[in-house]
């Protein structure tokens, strides 16, 4: 038997996190994880998509330059833009596992429940005084897709292709499916993406989703019927399908690639020996679920599932679980959620009383860079306060964050204006749509 005060279970993002917040508290934290480590954004995850993203950026480069004047020939090296992906990705994956070996390596085995917080690691028991859960997700497969075989991907297998496929079928468009499937096509790959909730990239249906449908140059079907999947053989699939434009469909794809979701990975750890089966509420603030001492941060415990949520849920938990069973309640972060799609998409925080707005074709900057598509509404409640904003256009990640960071410190419309904004730039966007949002403001309180 041994003891500790943490016990952590999972050695990603959020796990990590929680073993350098419950030591900064003084625990005795162990942390267990049978691999492999590198954290999922390092290897499956935000890093090689974004690599493969960089090359398709270029690759799509020469359609922008005409538009300029400017003529460029591309030519697309299918194995030599996978070799770099991996090559990279390696390294990141590298320089994540030094970090977590200079803290002292997870323990290398996989445990089990055997009580409420008393786990099994091989042979050997292991009692605490409270257990932290970060043994993050794995992708959904939906039963229909499990027909594809060996032509099946998800973002777990789809950066060990050794060459860009000739053809992809992407199911799901959320921001995986979005990202990998406009990446794929631009670098030549015939692509097609499906999905049954009639939404896109996780924006609801509105003037917003149109504008990044119309731009994304993807033969999207949002609603769709399948008729049967079909391994070939010799290689690839065939997929019948009735699109969202009632036209019937049959074609051999050389692969398929999931991309509906992500669902915990909590199965192998017996949680009825935990009492804990049915799982509990679990209580943002803390992350304790119910009134156990068993407490569940990052993918584990659902949506969002996003590394800054990890890192900051990993936080929260450590501290927690190390000051169980007194935990002390922790701010939780405005939501920000990134596409990175062409063009960008960020929501952030919520939707308030009001909406002020404009539309990327009207915005100095982006007529310049010849990325006008889009539009940016940031939205306030009836005292100003701001609320959150939703973006699709160019620099959203960096425009998304600005906004996210005012409403977290609680800023007023007329504040975010009195900040500077320099011309001719992008930012200049989030200044005309606050100007919109004040002059709503401001009819509001005369009338």
């Amino acid at each position: 038997m041994s003891r500790v005060d943490v016990a952590i279970v999972g050695a990603g993002t959020a796990g990590l996190h929680a073993r350098r917040a419950a030591r900064a508290a003084g625990a005795r934290v162990e942390i267990f994880d049978p691999g492999p480590l590198g954290t999922t954004c390092a290897r499956v995850g935000c890093m090689p998509s974004k690599l493969l993203l960089a090359a398709a950026e270029l690759a799509d480069s020469p359609r922008r330059a005409r538009e300029m004047g400017l003529h460029v020939d591309v030519r697309v090296d299918p194995v030599a833009v996978m070799a770099r992906v991996r090559r990279l990705r390696d390294g990141f994956v590298q320089k994540t596992r030094e970090g977590i070996d200079r803290l002292g390596a997870p323990t290398p085995e996989a445990v089990r429940f055997v009580g409420p917080t008393t786990l099994l690691a091989g042979e050997r028991r292991v009692e605490a005084r409270a257990v932290v859960l970060a043994t993050g997700s794995r992708p959904r497969i939906p039963a229909p897709w499990r027909a594809a075989g060996e032509a099946l991907l998800t973002n777990e297998q789809v950066f060990e292709l050794e060459r860009l496929p000739e053809s992809l079928l992407v199911v799901g468009a959320g921001p995986i499916g979005l990202e990998l499937g406009q990446a794929m096509h631009r670098l030549g790959v015939r692509v097609a993406v499906l999905d049954v909730a009639g939404t896109l990239g996780g924006l609801p249906r509105s003037p917003l989703s149109d504008a990044l449908r119309a731009s994304l140059g993807l033969d999207l079907h949002l609603t769709h019927t399948l008729r049967s999947v079909t391994p070939v053989p010799g290689g690839g699939v065939r997929v019948a399908f009735t699109g969202e434009d009632g036209r019937e469909r049959d074609d051999h794809w050389q692969h398929v690639l999931v991309a509906v979701g992500r669902e915990p990975r909590l199965d192998g750890l017996d949680l009825a020996a935990a009492g804990l089966d049915p799982l509990p509420q679990v209580d943002p603030a803390t992350g304790r679920v119910g009134d156990s001492a068993v407490y569940l941060a990052g993918d584990a415990g659902g949506a969002p599932m996003l590394l800054h949520e990890a890192a900051h849920e990993g936080r929260i938990a450590g501290a927690s679980a190390a000051a169980h069973p007194n935990p002390v309640p922790a701010e939780r972060k405005v939501p920000l959620a990134i596409v990175f799609t062409d063009p960008q998409v960020a929501v952030v925080g919520r939707p308030g009383d009001l909406t002020g707005g404009l539309d990327f074709a009207f915005q100095s900057r982006a007529k310049v860079m010849a990325k006008t598509a889009g539009r940016i509404e940031v939205h306030a409640d009836r005292d100003g306060r701001l609320t959150g904003a939703a973006i699709v256009g160019p620099g959203a990640e960096h425009l998304g964050h600005l906004i996210a960071w005012a409403v977290q410190a609680g800023w007023t419309v007329d504040q975010a204006l009195d900040m500077p904004f320099y011309h001719p730039v992008l930012e200049e966007g989030v200044e005309s749509a606050l100007g919109d949002l004040s002059r709503q403001l401001q009819a509001r309180a005369a009338s």
